[in-house]
């Protein structure tokens, strides 16, 4: 009898490309500059190159379908023909054009007409359309999927051939297909009711057939196995999600090529024994975050089905141990009669290309690092010594070793100054010296704010011209004294228009910085950086997340030269604009060998030595940005409290050092914070600007249930969206602000930052911003006048 042999395969990878091809290839169609064809001849030469890679890593398989020009739920949606009507598609309209009409919108005016996606910004008063499909992030990623919408008129066919052309071009390349698709229950789950009193379960019926259909097509073409993503497995289900798996998947079986369940993020929990008693030919779970459920796994999932193990972290860069890897595959193997596989824990999707363009890292660091390329070669080294071949990869093995026992004796990781700093913290440090009633009075005098005061997220847009100058700066070819003017002309050019647009609290516009959370890094001790490190957040967008690998402190001022050179030009409030360390934490790769919250300790005694810099220097309203903080929560709610006790004192960490009459602000976005409302309550921020525009100001109903007590700024515009709202929309938004939260709480400003969009479509939004307050203004307090400030 012959010993088993060990498949490897992933459930996905990176899509932009070695060089960001694909973004560029995107930007490129957006502005007109190529067409749809040229597009598409991109997306085809990206598949192939990423199929070769795999292949030539020893992968069994090649994974198709995770490929996406901007979401791979918006694929979803397309593919199950269930396109939003609001859009008003007639069917005939090119199949990419509809597709970035969800993703970005339509705009529609009185000189420019048209029923899609425009690639250009409108600075009408009068323009209409129809806003993009929401975004909200992916999980606990910082990827952020566009949310289907649902109602009772959804109906379902199979209306996209992309995967099966894809699946083709695989299969005529001479690859071994492995197909993936979004659960059926995972997909509905991550929609959204767009009608009160439905319930989108109901759709599961009628949606079943489609899937059927789906995997009938994949199963004529050929394909081996189709990969079926069911994440929500991973999540705190009620009942009747729970027991549909079963009767679905039966249904589904029927018609099926072999179908690899697969689950990520989470531990499985009460869902273990489901998930491996469903009628499917195979289960993938992630190792890297629920290693206590192997053994359970293996005792529960029948001899004749397929375990893929995910035990490389398909989430971060570190290294992977290979002798803990096999210390704990071996038993799964030896336990485990039936065929075994091994993969990244989720999709390489959240971690960047390859170390090989990475010429100028550390060396020491650069050997502790793996990312997407070196992370399947270390399947395929586990997958040699498995397959009792472990003489053919012993180099790997030596180096990998030697890499991970330098990490954890380097004398860089731990550093005792800060250790100490931490060891004497108390439990007053989070406390603000007076409660917020007595700091609005004292702020509301200092201020002398109008009502509904107007104000930004912090960015403006990043022109060419600055990343140019940045990148020169960076690259030696422009020295100091000139960057810093050419920065200072940009942050003067932001406070004019700002002024002049009327805006009461200004931005200075972070003109040199390349992105919110790096910048900090890179002027944090404990960080170090990529050249290309780039990961995809939404469409377009790469972040370049920082990479924390030792203790965190802040050896001088990030922020204060260039905030009091802005407010020097101005006698209106400059905010200060800080990023806070949840965000930081969350948005970068976070070192594995402590604790996550020790890591965030440390980073908001960094930030609040910078919130006291900026006290200092004159700052009054301080921006301490947590976008992320809820994407933090653990999938499953009994880690809820823990996490978001050390969560939320970082926050106050940072905060809480300064005066009364200096104003705290927060901002968050896209995502669901109804559930953690006590907890934000208790950040204890002055004043809070979150998200609420794509979801009609939905978001906002909670905090007024609630009773949020603080003020609070809900976003009255997308920002990641081209199209300029109308004056009429923007009203329309803020009436439904006012009628949740108290008018004299209520701020008025955009949703997100706006380093993103161009300057034309920012001066039109904005300008229709405070058109739409002022008329509120006349309205709600005919005679609010704003007065001027008692200082800055």
């Amino acid at each position: 009898m012959t010993a088993k042999k060990t498949l490897s395969h992933t459930l996905g990878f990176p899509r932009m490309g070695a060089h960001r091809e694909l973004k560029l290839a995107l930007e490129q169609h957006w502005k007109g500059d190529i067409d749809a064809a040229a597009l598409e001849a991109v997306g085809a030469d990206l598949r192939a190159r990423h199929w070769v890679i795999q292949r030539e890593a020893g992968l069994d398989f090649v994974t198709v379908g995770d490929f996406a020009f901007y979401d791979h739920v918006a694929n979803q949606i397309q593919l199950l023909g269930c396109e939003p009507a609001r859009f008003g598609f007639g069917g005939d309209e090119p199949v990419l054009s509809r597709y970035f009409a969800m993703a970005r919108g339509v705009q529609v005016d009185a000189e420019h007409t048209c029923g899609l996606a425009c690639n250009h910004g409108n600075t009408s008063e009068g323009s209409e359309g129809e806003t993009a499909l929401e975004m909200t992030k992916w999980f606990d990623t910082n990827y952020h999927y566009l949310v289907p919408e649902f109602s009772s008129t959804t109906q379902f066919k199979l209306a996209s051939h992309r995967l099966f052309e894809e699946v083709d071009q695989a299969l005529q390349a001479g690859h071994p297909v492995k197909a993936v698709l979004l659960g059926p229950l995972s997909f509905l789950w991550l929609g959204k009711e767009k009608e009160a009193g439905f319930d989108r379960f109901s759709l599961l019926e009628q949606l079943l057939p489609v899937y059927e259909n789906i995997l009938a097509r994949l199963k004529a073409q050929g394909v081996q196995w189709v990969q079926i993503d069911e994440p929500i497995l991973g999540l705190d289900l009620p009942d009747h999600w729970r027991h549909a798996f079963e009767p679905a998947y039966s249904r589904l079986a029927r018609s099926a090529p072999p179908v690899l369940l697969a689950t990520y993020f989470s531990p499985l929990q009460e869902n273990l024994r489901l998930a491996c008693q469903l009628p499917v030919a195979g289960l993938h779970v992630d190792a890297v975050r629920a290693p206590e459920e192997l053994t359970g796994v293996a005792d529960w999932l029948p001899s004749h089905k397929v375990l893929s193990v995910g035990i490389v972290d398909g989430r971060n860069i570190w290294r992977t141990d290979p002798d803990a890897a096999l210390a704990r595959l071996r038993p799964v193997a030896d336990k485990h009669q039936g065929a075994l596989w091994i993969a990244p824990s989720c999709s390489l999707l959240h971690v960047p290309y390859s170390l090989q363009a990475e010429a100028t890292l550390d060396p020491e660091i650069k050997s502790w690092l793996a990312f997407a390329v070196e992370k399947l070669g270390e399947l395929q080294t586990l997958k040699a010594v498995l397959n009792d071949d472990a003489a053919s990869v012993q180099a790997a093995l030596a180096e990998a070793r030697s890499a991970c026992a330098a990490r954890r004796s380097s004398p860089r990781v731990h550093r005792a100054d800060v250790a100490l700093r931490l060891a004497r913290t108390t439990a007053d440090d989070d406390r603000r010296a007076s409660a917020f009633p007595q700091r609005q009075a004292v702020q509301a005098e200092r201020f002398a704010l109008p009502l509904l005061p107007t104000t930004t997220i912090g960015s403006f847009p990043q022109t060419a011209d600055i990343r140019a100058a940045r990148a020169a700066f960076k690259r030696g070819q422009l020295d100091e004294a000139s960057y810093r003017q050419k920065m200072q002309a940009e942050i003067t050019l932001a406070v004019r228009k700002q002024e002049a647009i009327g805006l009461d609290v200004l931005v200075h516009g972070e003109a040199e910085r390349n992105d919110m959370v790096e910048y900090f890094g890179e002027q944090l001790a404990g960080f170090t950086f990529t050249t290309n490190g780039w990961v995809q957040s939404y469409g377009s967008r790469c972040v370049k997340p920082p990479v924390i690998y030792g203790d965190v402190s802040r050896p001088a001022a990030m922020t204060v030269a260039w905030t009091t050179y802005a407010q020097s030009l101005t006698p209106l409030p400059m905010k200060g604009m800080l990023t806070g360390p949840i965000t930081i934490l969350q948005w970068s790769f976070v070192r594995d060998d402590q604790p996550r919250s020790s890591t965030a300790q440390q980073i908001a005694w960094a930030i609040r030595d910078e919130v006291l810099d900026l006290e200092r220097a004159g700052i009054g309203i301080i921006q301490i940005d947590e976008p992320a903080i809820r994407e933090g929560l653990p999938l499953r709610r009994a880690g809820w409290k823990a996490y978001l006790e050390w969560a939320t004192r970082a926050f106050r960490v940072s905060a809480s050092g300064v005066a009364d009459r200096t104003q705290i602000h927060t901002h968050m976005c896209y995502s669901e914070f109804n559930d953690i409302l006590p907890e934000i309550a208790a950040m204890d921020a002055d004043v809070i600007t979150i998200e609420t525009s794509r979801s009609g100001m939905e978001l906002l109903r909670g905090f007024g249930d609630f009773k949020y007590p603080n003020e609070i700024g809900p976003g009255v515009y997308d920002i990641h969206s081209p199209r300029v709202p109308s004056v009429h929309e923007m009203i329309n938004l803020i009436q439904k602000a006012a009628g949740v939260v108290p008018i004299e709480n209520l701020w008025v400003n955009p949703d997100c930052g706006l380093k993103t969009r161009g300057w034309p479509e920012t001066e039109a939004a904005l300008l229709n911003m405070m058109t739409a307050t002022k008329l509120l203004r006349q309205k709600l307090a005919p005679n609010s006048q704003p007065k001027a400030t008692e200082d800055s």
